[in-house]
C-alpha cells in the first residue's frame, strides 16, 4: 500500500469512528411507528369504529386544546375522521412543543386551560423488557424501564369513566390512540442485553444501513423499524390507500380479542424472533429478506394495533352516560 493509500484509509477510519460516535452518543428517542404509522393505525381504526363511538370520540376531541391545529392537516373530506387520523401523532409532536416540559430535563411550564397535564411523558412511549429474561422482568435500569403498560391502563380508566372532568378525558383520547400503536412496534417493547450486561435502548443502541431506504440509509435499528410502514409525511389519498390495502390484505379475518397486556408480550416475542437482523458487525447491513420480512411484520402489526384499537375505544365509550 502507498503513503497516500495510508492516508486515505486512516482519514476513511476516523470518519467512520466519528460516524459511529455521533450515531452512538445522539439521544436516543423512544418513538414508535413514525408519523406514517400512527396515522395508518388510526385510519384502520376509523373504519372498524361503530357511529356511537365516532361521535362520542368526534365530542371528546373538539374539546381538546389542539383541535383546531388537527384540523388543519388533516386531508381528509371527513373533519372528524381527519382530526382523529392527525390526533394519533399528537403525542409524538409534543416532544417539540415548548408548552410542554420533560421532567427531570426541563423547568415546569405553566399550566394552559384544557391541559390538566404539561409533562410530555416519554417513559409513557415503551416498556424496556430484556430479551434474555422473563416478559416480567423490568430490564437493566429500572429508572427507564417505561411505563407503557400502565400509562395505557390509566389512561383507558380515565376514558372510561363518566366521573372523570372532560378536559382530562379529552387529554387521554389522543395519549390512548397513539400508544396502542406503540404497544404493538416490536422495539418499544424490547431491549437486548449485550455481554456487558447493558441494554440497547430498544434497538437504538444497533446501527444498520438500511440499501431499501434512500432517504435514510444509516440509522439506528429502532428508526429503522419506526419507518416501515411509510414516509412520515404520508397523508391524504395515499394513506387512505394505503389504509385499504391493510384492511383488504391483512384483516380478512377478524383477530380474536386480546388484552392490553398480550399486545406487549406479542411485541416483545417478534422482537426476540425477528427485530434484530443476523449477526455481530458494528454496523448491520439490511438485507433484502430481512427487509421485506420487516416490512411484512410491520403492516400487520399496524392493521392490528388499528382493529385493537377501534375494539377498545368501542368498549371504553360503549355505556349511557359517556358524554359529560
Amino acid at each position: 500500500m502507498t503513503r497516500a493509500e495510508h492516508r486515505r484509509a486512516r482519514v476513511g477510519g476516523s470518519l467512520l469512528a466519528l460516524t459511529l460516535a455521533l450515531i452512538l452518543f445522539q439521544p436516543l428517542p423512544a418513538r414508535a411507528w413514525n408519523a406514517a404509522g400512527h396515522r395508518l393505525v388510526a385510519c384502520v381504526a376509523w373504519i372498524y369504529l361503530d357511529a356511537q363511538s365516532r361521535s362520542e370520540i368526534s365530542s371528546l376531541l373538539r374539546g381538546h386544546p389542539d383541535y383546531m391545529s388537527w384540523l388543519s392537516k388533516a386531508e381528509s373530506a371527513q373533519a372528524e375522521r381527519g382530526a382523529f387520523i392527525e390526533a394519533s401523532t399528537w403525542a409524538d409532536d409534543i416532544r417539540k412543543d415548548a408548552r410542554f416540559f420533560s421532567a427531570g430535563v426541563d423547568e415546569p411550564t405553566p399550566g394552559l386551560p384544557g391541559f390538566p397535564d404539561m409533562q410530555r411523558h416519554p417513559d409513557w412511549h415503551y416498556l424496556n423488557r430484556p430479551l434474555d429474561g422473563t416478559p416480567g422482568s423490568q430490564g437493566h435500569d429500572a429508572s427507564v424501564s417505561g411505563r407503557l403498560d400502565s400509562a395505557l391502563a390509566a389512561l383507558s380508566k380515565s376514558l372510561k369513566s363518566s366521573a372523570v372532568p372532560f378536559a382530562e378525558r379529552a387529554y387521554a383520547l389522543p395519549w390512548l390512540i397513539h400508544l396502542v400503536g406503540d404497544a404493538h412496534q416490536p422495539l418499544h417493547t424490547s431491549s437486548r442485553i449485550d455481554a456487558q450486561g447493558l441494554p440497547d435502548k430498544l434497538g437504538n443502541g444497533l446501527t444498520v444501513f438500511n440499501p431499501y431506504n434512500p432517504r435514510k440509509r444509516t440509522s439506528t435499528l429502532h428508526a429503522f423499524w419506526d419507518d416501515l410502514p411509510g414516509p412520515p409525511w404520508l397523508r391524504g389519498a395515499q394513506l387512505d390507500a394505503g389504509c385499504r390495502e391493510l384492511v383488504s390484505s391483512l384483516l380478512q379475518h377478524r383477530p380474536a380479542p386480546a388484552s392490553i397486556e398480550q399486545w406487549i408480550d406479542e411485541s416483545w416475542q417478534i422482537a426476540g424472533v425477528s427485530a434484530y437482523p443476523p449477526g455481530a458487525a458494528p454496523i448491520a447491513t439490511i438485507s433484502e429478506s430481512f427487509y421485506e420480512k420487516s416490512r411484512e411484520i410491520a403492516n400487520r402489526r399496524v392493521a392490528l394495533a388499528g382493529y385493537r384499537l377501534a375494539g377498545l375505544l368501542g368498549d371504553l365509550l360503549a355505556r349511557p352516560g359517556a358524554r359529560d
